[in-house]
């Protein structure tokens, strides 16, 4: 894996060079939020996930950690979060708060996977993540992506299968990530993006489209926009204009 910075505009230089890091295709990278410095992950087809973190001496730290044996295509990142520590506030002097790291992972068990790094630096499976039932994928998770916090202060997951279904994963109160089936498509679905806000969720699928989502006031998922659309009104527009 190559990280690249650009230092002027339009001229890049190699920051830092990990040449077989892993043993097969690597699938995805994710920058972690800023906030927790320059940390940067890796899914590979090899099962492992790696992690990348730069240090104060301008050197970097590498962990690893197998996900599963079948291959991992997605990693994303969990936005900026501190970690509450001991409920007692006698053990709270003195201390300062620990940075919460997590991420989810999406592999070719055809499941989802949520890590945190504990206050060893070790890289565990979270014990408190569990996925509720009722709606799962039944092929390779080919993406996933947590949205961002700022809208609703909700905890959100979306994930996407070559089986064509992308599920939105909400955190309920008692820890438990309740599944809910955005849309089926008659295609796989590739990849997903949300907004700044976390409140449209962009889908890209293997029909050609890409669709955009938004919650609705009843919590159900609707389409509110194809990029199809706007491409092919603008390009009306533009014949309209010249005649």
């Amino acid at each position: 894996m190559l990280l690249h910075r650009e230092r002027a505009p339009g001229d890049w230089m190699l920051l830092s060079a990990n040449r077989n890091l892993h043993e097969s295709s690597v699938n995805s990278v994710s920058f972690a939020p800023h906030e927790y410095g320059l940390i940067v992950a890796a899914a590979s087809s090899d099962g492992f996930v790696s992690i990348l973190s730069h240090n104060e001496d301008d050197t970097w730290s590498i962990d690893k950690f197998l996900d599963n044996s079948l291959g991992v295509n997605a990693v994303s990142w969990a936005p900026y979060e501190l970690d509450p520590g001991p409920t007692n506030s006698e053990s709270d002097e003195g201390q300062t708060q620990q940075k919460l790291l997590r991420l989810v992972t999406g592999g070719c068990d055809n499941r989802i996977r949520f890590w945190v790094r504990d206050m060893d630096g070790k890289w565990k499976e979270d014990p408190d993540a569990v996925l509720g039932t009722g709606v799962s994928h039944m092929d390779w998770v080919r993406d996933v992506a947590w949205a961002p916090t700022s809208l609703a202060n909700q905890n959100l997951v979306a994930s996407c299968s070559e089986d064509g279904k992308v599920i939105i994963w909400v955190r309920a109160q008692d820890g438990i990530w309740q599944p809910t089936l955005l849309n089926e498509f008659d295609a796989p679905v590739w990849r997903l993006s949300w907004s700044v806000t976390g409140n449209i969720l962009a889908v890209s699928s293997g029909d050609g489209d890409v669709t955009l989502w938004k919650q609705q006031l009843d919590g159900e998922w609707s389409k509110v926009s194809t990029v199809d659309d706007v491409v092919s009104k603008s390009e009306g527009e533009g014949s309209l204009q010249q005649q």
